[in-house]
């Protein structure tokens, strides 16, 4: 992706994917008395809205530096910002992940921003518990500070679930195991269809010619699971590493993932759930959940306007399954902003860094219902804007309440990590492979930090 493909209007931006939002015109000034002009990427296109109006907030207090902001989509996002950090043609300041930056700072591509923290005199007790920690590299250098977190939930159509005979209270109270898949395995198999109208739980369901599954799939999850898998694996008693953050031993090969993986992935043999490669070659998850090709979905608290918004479907929002451990578990995880060490102003991304992460910032962006803010003060802010929508987010509430919340990996090697479990998991929902292959590939992550 190129610089070309940004946009030079506003009114242009709200209908493309690529944004360019300039801030008061001015400068702060470079000795010769010119303008600052920050380049900001990100991902969300959901949440980049609220990002704006924080650009156009910190351009209004600091009009002698523009913000141009560019969202590239997930799919692109990394790859795109890799090669741009490497070419000297990257962002200032970009929207950073905590499993990603370990690798980025070890590169030397990110800047430290504790003398901005310290300048701008940050109370890190306004945050989420745990949160700011986390963007403490091995260094003993801060990399980011938190702007929110999310859990994951349940997404079900309301209409499939009241024609199978499936009740909000049995999906809320549903639990898995890795034997037979327990009452959600019945619920999955109960809102499945097949072409001839049979639900999967009936004879003569045909698995091999499906109308409707009963659980949608988005990936195969790679290495971090965080919507597909996770949540079954940690309810199961098992973690991504040894330690976290900065584990150099992972679990991939341990008999408790391995029955988990082998229970999901029977999902798809099963014809319950699409295969990776059916789910990959399609329209993408929210769009077969709006076209009615999934009748439910495990997604991440980001994404609940997404399903919610869909014209002619009636969404609800359950708590994931509880499993074999009794609870009901999420992973838990947190983005920041993060400097360029390429950056031409690096003072000035700094400052915009650490305003992103500001109460101000984050009461901008939970009025919007997207995300919840990772400042605890502007919590209520986003619940009220959620619930005047007509959304209850309490299920994404419930692994917090009882805390039963896993970090997202944070480890060094993060990209030859996903270079093994990618491929490795994408055979798996693939049926292509077995999940005691499992073995191998963790024996190749492990020896990456040997």
């Amino acid at each position: 992706m190129t610089r070309q493909r940004r946009l030079i209007t506003v009114a242009a931006a709200l209908a493309a994917s690529t944004i360019i939002l300039a801030g008061c015109s001015g400068g702060a000034s470079g000795g010769d008395g010119s303008s600052v002009e920050l380049d900001y990427w990100v991902w969300d296109a959901n949440q980049q809205p609220g990002y704006e109006e924080c650009v156009a907030a910190f351009t209004k207090i600091n009009p002698d530096i523009s913000v141009t902001t560019t969202q590239y989509g997930w799919d692109d996002y990394w790859s795109t910002l890799t090669a741009a950090l490497v070419s000297g043609d990257g962002p200032d300041v970009f929207v950073n992940h905590l499993s990603y930056y370990p690798g980025l700072a070890s590169k030397g591509q990110l800047l430290a921003i504790d003398d901005a923290v310290e300048a701008e005199g940050v109370d890190l007790s306004i945050y989420r518990e745990g949160l700011a920690d986390l963007w403490v590299g091995q260094d003993g250098n801060r990399y980011g500070l938190p702007k929110d977190y999310d859990t994951v939930a349940v997404f079900a159509n309301s209409e499939m679930l009241e024609g199978a005979g499936v009740t909000q209270e049995e999906l809320n109270a549903s639990s898995w195991n890795p034997e037979d898949g327990g009452t959600w395995e019945q619920i999955i198999a109960r809102l499945t269809v097949d072409t001839n109208g049979v639900h999967g739980d009936e004879p003569g369901f045909d698995k091999d010619s499906i109308a409707v599954y009963g659980l949608g799939l988005n990936a195969s999850g790679g290495g971090n699971g965080q919507t597909e898998w996770s949540q079954y694996a940690f309810s199961n008693d098992w973690s991504h590493t040894d330690e976290n953050p900065w584990g150099e031993e992972f679990n991939y090969g341990d008999p408790e993932f391995v029955e988990t993986i082998a229970w999901f992935q029977s999902l798809a043999a099963k014809g319950y759930m699409p295969t990776f490669q059916i789910a990959s070659s399609g329209i993408g998850q929210i769009d077969a959940y709006g076209a009615g090709k999934y009748a439910m979905v495990t997604e991440g608290s980001w994404n609940t306007r997404a399903y919610v918004g869909l014209d002619g479907v009636d969404t609800v929002i359950a708590p994931v399954p509880a499993g074999p451990n009794g609870e009901r578990a999420s992973m838990f995880n947190g983005l920041a902003d993060s400097v360029a060490s390429t950056t031409a102003h690096p003072e000035e991304a700094k400052q915009f860094a650490v305003f992103l992460a500001s109460k101000e910032c984050q009461d901008i962006t939970a009025a919007k219902g997207i995300a919840f803010p990772a400042v605890e003060a502007s919590a209520d802010i986003s619940r009220q804007a959620f619930a005047d929508a007509g959304i209850d987010t309490a299920p994404f509430e419930v692994p917090l309440d009882d805390g039963s919340t896993y970090l997202a990996p944070v480890a060094e090697n993060w990209a030859e990590i996903q270079a093994i479990m990618g491929p490795a998991m994408d055979a798996i929902l693939s049926l292509q492979a077995d999940p005691s292959s499992l073995v191998d590939a963790n024996e190749q992550v492990n020896a990456l930090f040997r």
